[in-house]
């Protein structure tokens, strides 16, 4: 395996293990509200302040990738997330009442997400100059995160199963794997030093949004969109495999996987055979949302479990196609000393779309049940309308004017 391989490798860990660190505490929420005696929604705060703090962060920390180096941000992040890890787990064991602390841990951990997996993605563009290889790379990082999705539910379950706040201790050990990998094997290219102020560069940021804003919007609504359907679809499934088809532990995590296996499955094999053709990204992209609308629009309440897998399954196939594409057309259409930025304003519109989608389907589930996967379906159309109208790679006067103003082709 020659060195960019290993650096990718490493960088793929870090999506894999800060997925792993939120996820996996989702099965174990139950079990948290019992051992603190503490309401459902306060126990969805340990899922939801993890997030939210994340979001205003993420195009801080790209900014700072940008101006300082990738490494230089990730590692801090991910020392950072192994001591929120490590506060909530010593108060889980040691005090009596560790409900706030375990927040304070968690809020930690999502100021060091922050900064780590998405600057992954930029850094993947940094390392590779073929666009196809970019491609690749980029389909590898949204598998390596897809299978953290896949392994979460039965981690968290097995963990929770030894004792209940053990997920908390598995996060400082996570981080503490990705730190040692990224000092091993990733030594991205050295960005040239740049004494530019904020407001130069904020400036620079509004000319690349003048001539490519379409793109970038559309590419940015999509991301949040197929966030949205994705985690709004899996906590509906979760709260139906308890209620309707009375499954609860082990086993319930290996059904919520399934649909996260095929979207797995189809992130890898997009980012191997899209290339580098953006004409074929779009269509991509077109045809996953357009297939994610079809499944759930299909799918309904009564249906057995079988067939709700299948359809779902239907749905995770599309939307795994889509996002490496997504991901290649931000990375590769923007120069690297402002790609960073581009790529953490991206990665927090679908950080968005994580946060908006199980609440809104909770409250879906007091009275509009029957019309959550219309919801979710007509969602993924209008992602597909989105991409059909608004991502146009074949457009070269703007990529022109674009590339004199920092900006790769790509409209």
């Amino acid at each position: 395996m020659d060195k960019k391989k290993w650096a990718l490798f490493a960088l793929a860990s870090i999506p894999l293990m800060m997925t792993l660190g939120n996820s996996m505490f989702i099965p174990v929420l139950p079990t948290i509200e019992k051992e603190l005696n503490i309401s459902p929604f306060q126990s969805s705060l340990v899922i939801t302040v993890y997030s939210v703090v994340a979001i205003p962060l993420i195009p801080v920390a790209g900014y700072l990738s940008d101006k300082f180096g990738r490494k230089k941000v990730m590692i801090p992040s991910l020392i950072i997330t192994g001591i929120g890890g490590g506060l909530a787990a010593f108060a889980a064991w040691k005090i009596d009442e560790p409900y706030i602390m375990i927040l304070v841990g968690r809020f930690l951990q999502g100021i060091g997400a922050a900064g780590a997996f998405p600057v992954v993605i930029p850094t993947v563009g940094d390392l590779f100059k073929d666009k196809e290889e970019v491609t690749k790379g980029l389909g590898i990082i949204e598998t390596s995160n897809t299978f953290g999705k896949v392994l979460s539910p039965i981690l968290g379950s097995l963990l929770a199963f030894l004792i209940w706040y053990v997920p908390f201790i598995a996060v400082p050990i996570l981080s503490a794997i990705s730190i040692l990998l990224l000092l091993l094997f990733v030594h991205a290219p050295k960005q040239e030093k740049k004494q530019e102020d904020l407001k130069h560069f904020v400036h620079k940021i509004k000319k690349v949004f003048h001539y490519n804003g379409h793109w970038l919007t559309a590419t940015f609504l999509i991301g949040c969109l197929n966030m949205f359907v994705l985690f709004g679809f899996l906590f509906n499934l979760s709260e139906q495999l308890e209620l309707r088809f009375e499954i609860e532990s082990v086993m319930k995590g290996v059904l919520l996987a399934v649909p996260l296996l095929v979207l797995c499955t189809a992130s890898f094999v997009t980012g191997k055979k899209v290339g580098k053709n953006q004409k074929v990204m779009k269509w991509f992209i077109f045809i996953g949302n357009a297939g994610s609308g079809i499944g759930l629009v299909f799918l309904r309440s009564n249906m057995t479990l079988v067939w709700t897998l299948i359809l779902l399954a239907v749905a995770g196939l599309g939307i795994g196609i889509s996002l490496p594409c997504l991901d290649a057309l931000i990375t590769e259409g923007i120069k690297k000393d402002i790609r960073g930025t581009i790529t953490s304003l991206y990665s927090s519109m679908r950080f968005i779309g994580v946060a908006l989608g199980p609440p809104i389907i909770a409250i879906m589930l007091k009275s509009l049940s029957t019309y959550i996967y219309l919801l979710l379906g007509g969602l993924s159309m209008i992602a597909a309308i989105i991409t059909f109208l608004w991502i146009r790679p074949d457009s070269k006067t703007q990529s022109e004017k674009g590339m004199e103003k920092g900006v790769k082709s790509t409209t």
